[in-house]
């Protein structure tokens, strides 16, 4: 079974309050994109598992989505992310860390941070990576 699966629709009150959730999440990810410090891949995947609760049509238009579709469903198959997403996660990580240890003063800020993100990372390539699809060929061109 899938991480978040689409499941029956919520009631209507709760039903709005995913798609609240899940466009929220997703206006977030967006901005991730531009912006140093602002994750993607999590609030992707917020975006994804609130939508299968509130709307089958936004679900689906995310699993189908040209840049976003393979992460979701990367995750939701074995809670995979690929190499690329680690890499830019810690980078952007390491880039944060830098950036703070420059403009806060306070010791237990950087700590706290480094330890924080030393974590996250952690835990993230811990995680495992995609499987590729095995490729295909016609008898012809086959080995």
């Amino acid at each position: 079974m899938s991480r978040d699966a689409p499941t029956d629709p919520a009631p209507t009150g709760l039903r709005w309050l995913w798609l609240l959730v899940a466009w929220t999440a997703l206006g977030l990810a967006m901005l991730g994109v531009v912006l140093p410090g602002l994750p993607t891949t999590p609030f992707v995947l917020v975006a994804a598992w609130a939508a299968a609760r509130g709307s089958r049509r936004m679900h689906q238009w995310l699993l189908a989505h040209r840049i976003f579709g393979s992460m979701i469903r990367d995750w939701q198959s074995n809670g995979a992310v690929s190499r690329q997403a680690k890499w830019a996660a810690t980078i952007s990580m390491a880039l944060c860390l830098v950036i703070l240890l420059l403009v806060a003063a306070n010791p237990w800020a950087h700590g706290a941070s480094a330890l924080m993100m030393s974590l996250v990372g952690v835990w993230l390539w811990r995680r495992p990576e995609p499987r590729l699809a095995a490729p295909t060929c016609e008898p012809p061109t086959c080995p």
